[in-house]
């Protein structure tokens, strides 16, 4: 340690009490962290690309400061699925400094991985205040069922209108409309689901009726007087 002539010629004054860092909740405790490997929980983040062309949500489930579990979703940018991919095998086994110092080749992901360090560190964690954390695993709880992100994806124009095209439900097949060409339903294909069965074995045919589901009024006695393709009509 270089200490320079100034400090070399100061006399010392002790310091009062040290109390330490303040304690932040963690998976149902209160620590006072001090190294990464104080650092656990499981938390969500977004974040974005400097053009602000797309974006991220990272789900990381984290260990004595070493991530286990991480989940990347991405929307917006072709190339930002190329680049979830390689985080995916990158992330797991690193901890959190680590990972917040890695390029993780795609603006949004690191932009998100910042966000959930700031998160983690500060305790403001999903899990701060459940004992013992979330088992490894529990990122694909946000994905539901079949496996897939939570997607909407929705299309409008002054001049022809909405279109629903992809919603929690799953892909959006035809959309109703009443006598005044106003949406007032819509039929979905869960595409996890029907994945799932043709895997099983079931015919693909079969398998698109089983899974194909309407929502709101969407038969044609409770006001339904057309249907369209929302791609194609």
């Amino acid at each position: 340690m270089i200490y320079s002539k100034e400090v070399e010629h100061m006399c010392v004054v002790k310091k009062g009490p040290n109390h330490g860092p303040a304690p932040i909740p963690e998976e149902g405790k209160w620590v006072k962290a001090r190294d990464i490997k104080d650092i656990s929980g499981m938390t969500h983040g977004v974040g974005w690309c400097a053009p602000q062309q797309g974006a991220c949500k990272l789900s990381l489930n984290i260990k004595d400061g070493v991530i286990q579990e991480a989940l990347i979703e991405t929307v917006g940018c072709s190339g930002m699925t190329h680049s979830a991919a390689m985080a995916a095998e990158i992330l797991s086994g690193k901890t959190i400094l680590e990972a917040l110092n890695t390029d993780l080749v795609c603006d949004a992901i690191n932009t998100a991985m910042r966000e959930l360090f700031l998160q983690i560190v500060y305790g403001r964690s999903q899990s701060a205040f459940s004992e013992g954390g979330l088992v490894i695993g529990a990122g694909l709880e946000d994905l539901g069922k079949g496996l897939t992100s939570q997607v909407a994806t929705m299309y409008g124009t002054l001049k022809k209108g909405p279109r629903y095209l992809q919603l929690t439900e799953g892909y959006v097949n035809r959309l109703a409309l009443d006598k005044n060409d106003e949406i007032i339903g819509y039929e979905t294909v869960n595409l996890g689901k029907f994945m799932e069965d043709v895997k099983k074995g079931m015919d693909a045919n079969e398998a698109l009726k089983k899974e194909t589901t309407p929502h709101g009024r969407f038969a044609k006695e409770d006001g339904a007087v057309k249907y369209i393709d929302p791609r194609k009509e």
